[in-house]
């Protein structure tokens, strides 16, 4: 079965389609991890976008169903070099694929690609499977909004609230599009958590009189997260918040601060940040935008820095008791180096 990418600067390439046929449209991005594809390809903060990874092969011990971070796969497709015929385990890539009506493409040059990436910054694409038209490839990803264009929250975040009992704190949790193991770490520390949709308010956020306000990871722009922006400035000094990824984002922006898209974003299980003692943690990261650490308002302080580039990997405002990270320390997949430095501190700080 053929299949095509084709990019809005007008290259195109051909190469085996995998799943079913169809069409898919959206940012072309790229993930550096050496395994963990199936928690990347579910991680709602990818919807929107086509997932490539930079590592020749995937498949090779399966498809794990329990380490999903959404009950299905978030990324518009799949673009890998080469994928696992015959895994450890099973479903593999190619079955899981045909059987869940999902689009993948395999059999180019997957490096080469994440180097024009890196160098002009992620494109508008367009991948068909079933056919080799690389001009029809084109012509979509041309038609397709840019990322900062659409809203995609709405489409990964819970549709009604709904309460996972814990023995500890409670804690509130805005739902931008929440990774699985974000609850799990919460959960593994006895929170009670009280999970809300993006579009909540901050009186229904205070009627379940919780200890803390986390506010979760979400695909897109930050800035069109205006729900839980207005929500997060109106609760700014009557509770402790905690944010994650987009949290981080849309927290800086309900203090008045800016927040940018990055050229080629931060994607993969390898990124190191330098904490504000000085030490060095390697983390798992996936986002295109960055909160401007020149914008945030005076009390608010820079924690966390990404050593590659500089940018901000996380703040906090002691006065309105408001922690935020980027990077993932949940992990899954990926490293574990920062999970107990940020949950247990999360905890320690509303005991």
């Amino acid at each position: 079965m053929k299949a095509v990418l084709g990019l809005e600067d007008g290259q195109y390439v051909v190469g085996e389609g995998f799943g079913v046929e169809g069409e898919c449209a959206g940012e072309l991005v790229f993930n550096t991890q050496m395994t963990g594809y199936m928690e990347s390809l579910t991680d709602p903060s990818y919807f929107g976008q086509i997932l490539m990874f930079t590592f020749p092969l995937i498949g090779n011990y399966g498809v794990d169903l329990q380490n999903f971070q959404n009950r299905k796969v978030c990324a518009l497709g799949c673009i890998t070099k080469e994928i696992c015929e015959k895994p450890a385990a099973q479903p593999s890539i190619r079955s899981y694929f045909e059987e869940n009506n999902l689009l993948g493409l395999s059999g180019i040059d997957t490096r080469a690609l994440t180097i024009k990436l890196r160098v002009h910054g992620t494109m508008r694409a367009a991948l068909i499977v079933g056919s080799d038209d690389g001009e029809a490839a084109v012509r979509l990803a041309r038609k397709t909004p840019a990322i900062t264009d659409i809203i995609p929250i709405p489409e990964v975040s819970c549709k009604e609230p709904y309460h996972i009992p814990g023995s500890g704190k409670r804690i509130a949790v805005i739902d931008l599009g929440i990774k699985k193991n974000m609850i799990t770490s919460l959960q593994k520390r006895g929170g009670d958590l009280h999970i809300f949709p993006y579009n909540t308010t901050a009186d229904k956020i205070l009627a379940c009189k919780p200890d803390a306000l986390f506010v979760s990871n979400g695909p897109g722009d930050p800035k069109q997260a205006t729900d839980a922006i207005r929500c997060i400035r109106e609760l700014l000094g009557q509770l402790p918040i905690f944010g994650i990824c987009m949290g981080n984002q849309v927290s800086a922006l309900a203090l008045g601060g800016n927040t940018y898209k990055l050229r080629f974003g931060h994607r993969g299980a390898n990124q190191p940040v330098r904490y504000k003692d000085g030490r060095i943690f390697i983390t798992t990261q996936n986002h295109g935008f960055a909160v401007d650490a020149g914008s945030l308002p005076e009390g608010s302080k820079v924690t966390y820095t990404n050593v590659n580039d500089g940018t901000v990997e996380g703040f906090e405002n002691e006065d309105l008791s408001l922690t935020t990270v980027q990077f993932h320390p949940e992990a899954h997949g990926g490293p574990r180096d920062t999970e107990a430095h940020f949950f247990d501190a999360l905890f320690r700080r509303i005991a």
